[in-house]
């Protein structure tokens, strides 16, 4: 009898701390600002490839931010990326390209952003604005996909990956 009780408090101890780590995860999941000292900043990229939420956005190799979410422009096909980076780095040049790049052979993507002049600045949306609204706030307007080794690999292989005959 004894250790049926201790079994049920044991038991009651292990749902509520999972029932606190549901009602954690559920109260943050459902927040959409972006956090204090943390502008938004979009990227429309040809492939996503590997990028999902949480991805880490980098420049010079530092991380800036965060992937903040992933959607899809369905009348230009194309991968519409939000991010929330350090609002330290702007305004950023328009010439301001990001590229999706691997961790390693193993896998992994980040977003690197590399500044550079243009003839204006990307600067964070006002009120009343957001990314991707037409308003050409926040978005970066250079951006290099993904690039699939497979098909890279394969294309060497076939020949068709350099000028090896003339």
């Amino acid at each position: 009898m004894r250790e049926s009780i201790l079994e049920t408090l044991v038991g009651l101890v292990v749902i509520a701390v999972a029932a606190a780590f549901l009602w954690f995860t559920l109260a943050r999941g459902g927040d959409a600002s972006t956090p204090q000292g943390y502008a938004e900043l979009g990227v429309r990229f040809n492939s996503a490839s590997g990028i999902e939420r949480g991805t880490d956005v980098r420049m010079a190799g530092v991380k800036i931010g965060t992937v903040r979410n992933v959607g899809l422009d369905v009348d230009r096909a194309e991968a519409l990326v939000t991010m929330a980076v350090d609002d330290r780095i702007l305004p950023l040049g328009d010439g301001t390209t990001a590229r999706i790049q691997s961790e390693s052979l193993l896998g992994g993507s980040y977003i690197n952003l590399e500044p550079a002049d243009g003839f204006a600045d990307i600067l964070a949306c006002g009120a009343g604005e957001a990314v991707f609204d037409g308003s050409g706030c926040g978005e970066v307007l250079y951006a290099q996909g993904a690039i699939d080794l497979m098909t890279l690999f394969a294309s060497f292989a076939t020949g068709s990956g350099g000028d090896a005959e003339e």
